[in-house]
């Protein structure tokens, strides 16, 4: 699409970009929220920033280490140019194991800091989608709407749109609901329901969506689940509000 950006006689990845802006734009928007909620926002900001860290590195390294071959005569490879070989879900899993031993130590509440979060969450899901989009890695089946996007000579559904216009529908459910919500995890559970429940249906118009053995697209099936758990929870929290007190 548009992998690339010229600036005079220098030639950047247009996605390399992206999420150098974006990483400053979560950060300070974690900041804020954390304030909005009411938590300790250089604690949750540090958490923030040490598990963005640890994502890009741990997914940096297993890429580097599943195609050892190609390095193994190139150390400084490893290093440099690093704006592309990343395994996405790798990172995640590291963020998110750096996140919760990051939280411990600094005794962060689970609810109010996961709520604190999710506007970061979101917009880093924006950003991911906004890169895919310019690198070109993702698209959407062929189509002939109105709306869709040419790739390549091409049309197609703009997949990478679809999943921004989704993020930041959840961004504005957090952002009006969170003065009438206590913090104790609601605002992400309803986030994150709104964003699982929007992945199903839009991830029907990828093309090159993962598959399981038998076909079913793997996106959906991992959203279904998250939407069905956050419905349950949120439900599981409403009951226990309306249980009279003795």
């Amino acid at each position: 699409m548009y992998p690339t950006i010229s600036l005079g006689p220098l030639v950047l990845p247009t996605a390399g970009l992206v999420y150098i802006i974006g990483a400053w734009i979560v950060l300070s928007v974690i900041e804020r929220s954390a304030k909005a909620v009411g938590i300790n926002a250089e604690a949750t900001y540090g958490l923030a920033a040490i598990s963005l860290v640890a994502g890009l590195i741990g997914s940096r390294l297993v890429f580097v280490i599943s195609h050892w071959s190609a390095y193994q005569n190139n150390i400084i490879g490893i290093f440099w140019p690093i704006t592309s070989g990343y395994v996405v879900w790798a990172g995640f899993i590291i963020a998110i194991a750096t996140a919760v031993l990051f939280g411990r130590v600094k005794q962060l509440p689970l609810g109010p800091t996961l709520d604190a979060l999710t506007p970061g969450l979101l917009i880093t899901l924006i950003v991911v989608s906004l890169a895919d989009f310019f690198a070109g890695p993702g698209y959407g089946i062929q189509t002939s709407v109105p709306w869709r996007i040419n790739v390549f000579g091409v049309g197609r559904h703009a997949v990478q749109f679809y999943e921004i216009i989704v993020a930041a529908t959840s961004l504005v459910v957090w952002w009006t609901s969170y003065r009438h919500h206590r913090y104790d995890g609601r605002l992400f559970l309803m986030a994150t329901a709104v964003y699982a429940g929007g992945r199903l249906f839009i991830d029907a118009f990828r093309a090159n969506t993962p598959l399981t053995p038998s076909g079913y697209h793997t996106i959906q099936i991992i959203s279904l689940i998250i939407l069905l758990i956050c419905v349950f929870l949120l439900g599981r929290m409403v009951s226990t509000d309306e249980e009279p007190s003795i």
